[in-house]
């Protein structure tokens, strides 16, 4: 697996994003980032986004993306994977006529540019040579972290979550953990109300893994305390550890 780093940022400053991770160049996990990135044409190559939950900063980038596809007047279909709270959120709130037109329904209902997909916890779902399998986590609103298994490799990302527990099984001695921590050790109090991770909360999960995953990718951080992130981090003393920078590019 090729994971491109489009976005992984817990807010937006100036070279930081929100969260996007692209693999294989064809599926997106998290949609905060997109067109502020990708070309015209690798926009063209998405077909498949996998949504952990409904804020913005998560889903931001799928109405840009539907309307460059509709503008482009092409015969392109891209499926929104998601539990059922995050599709009702996203027809409620955001792509309702309202906010942004409903592109499950445009150019026509027969032929849309976007699609709805429901996902169900702990359902391995079959995409295009790859398997996901949606985990509850433990955030302000329902959401979920993806566990996504192709040739014998497995990336586990938690999405946003403070302390939570059942996601640790499948992560246990996996290729590669995309895992948040957005604020400094000297900010839990305000990790634990937003259900976040901070370094410190970040050791106490990695202790509920049997086996380390061989790459532990830090996502999430804010970028005004990025800095002392990064610094707390390397004081946790584990090798395979390294903080996210936007268009990183791993090999799985």
């Amino acid at each position: 697996m090729k994971l491109r780093i489009l976005g992984s940022a817990g807010a937006e400053f100036p070279d930081f994003r929100p969260p996007a991770f692209l693999i294989d160049d064809a599926l997106l996990l998290d949609a905060g980032t997109i067109g502020s990135v990708l070309t015209e044409d690798e926009q063209w190559q998405l077909r498949h986004i996998f949504v952990t939950h409904s804020h913005l900063d998560h889903i931001r980038g799928i109405p840009a993306l539907a309307d460059n596809v509709i503008i482009k007047n092409m015969q392109h279909l891209v499926t929104v994977y998601a539990t059922s709270q995050v599709i009702t959120a996203m027809r409620e709130h955001v792509l309702n006529n309202i906010i942004w037109p409903d592109f499950t329904r445009l150019p026509n209902a027969e032929n849309p540019v976007l699609q709805y997909e429901v996902i169900k916890t702990g359902t391995p779902l079959k995409v295009n040579g790859y398997t996901l399998t949606a985990i509850e986590v433990t955030h302000t609103v329902p959401a979920v972290g993806y566990v996504v298994d192709c040739d014998s490799k497995r990336l586990v990302y938690t999405g946003d979550t403070g302390p939570t527990e059942e996601i640790w099984q499948y992560a246990s001695g996996c290729n590669a953990l995309i895992v948040e921590v957005s604020f400094p050790d000297e900010m839990e109090s305000l990790a634990l109300l937003t259900g976040h991770l901070c370094c410190s909360l970040l050791k106490k999960e990695l202790a509920k893994m049997q086996v380390l995953p061989e790459k532990i990718l830090i996502t999430h951080p804010k970028p005004q305390y990025y800095e002392k992130i990064k610094q707390e981090i390397a004081q946790l003393g584990i090798k395979q550890i390294e903080l996210l920078r936007d268009g990183n590019i791993y090999h799985i």
